[in-house]
């Protein structure tokens, strides 16, 4: 696990060193989140899936868990690039108990991808699981599922996808600081844990820079 440990280089290394810390998601955090999902829709990659990686329960340590995010996103994108599609994500990061059992920290990610390309990329996560921790599998490590239950939602029923879409965002985003809860009227709120290094995160087509040059 040297290559996810809190000293490695490049992405993910040096700012995640333990004095790297937060407990919650702050209004500035939110507010790019919320941006970068009406910015995904806006140029035509609209969240599709829901991504949850239980990252403790597949070995990654907490100051590694940022630079597995990143290297999952990686090759993810590069996979379906090589299919011919963009894609657009956000993901954010949490670390808390729960059930009775450490649940650790995990991820949990937006991101398009195409229903016709679902199969492809279901097949090859668990082997990105394994290039990430140098590990076998570990069952329920990552749970994917289609926003709103059903593939092509999107295409098929807009605006069933879109009330699905807003309630898998607010979920994505239940580790808010009481103060910014209150001010984007968050209703779901659970304790986000102790995090190292970033908190939080976006494809670059939808940040802050992409969208400025857009406006």
């Amino acid at each position: 696990m040297a290559a996810l440990s809190a000293s490695s280089t490049g992405r993910g290394g040096a700012r995640n060193r333990a004095d790297r810390e937060s407990h919650a998601l702050t209004a500035a955090q939110i507010g790019n989140l919320k941006a970068a999902e009406r910015h995904a829709d806006k140029i035509g990659l609209p969240f599709t899936r829901m991504i949850s990686i239980h990252w403790q329960a597949a070995g990654v340590p907490l100051a590694g868990m940022a630079k597995a995010t990143y290297r999952f996103t990686d090759l993810l994108t590069k996979a379906l690039a090589r299919h011919g599609s963009g894609t657009a994500w956000l993901w954010t990061h949490e670390n808390v108990p729960g059930n009775g059992h450490d649940k650790g920290g995990h991820c949990h990610l937006l991101a398009h991808v195409p229903a016709d390309l679902v199969p492809i990329v279901t097949a090859l996560q668990r082997g990105w699981l394994r290039r990430i921790t140098g590990q076998p599998y570990r069952a329920r490590v990552i749970h994917s599922k289609p926003i709103g239950g059903r593939l092509g939602l999107e295409t098929g029923n807009p605006d069933l996808h879109a009330v699905n879409l807003e309630a898998a965002l607010a979920y994505v985003l239940k580790g808010a600081s009481p103060e910014a809860a209150l001010q984007f009227g968050l209703e779901r709120l659970e304790p986000g844990g102790r995090v190292i290094g970033k908190r939080c995160g976006t494809s670059q087509n939808i940040g802050a820079t992409a969208r400025k040059a857009k406006d």
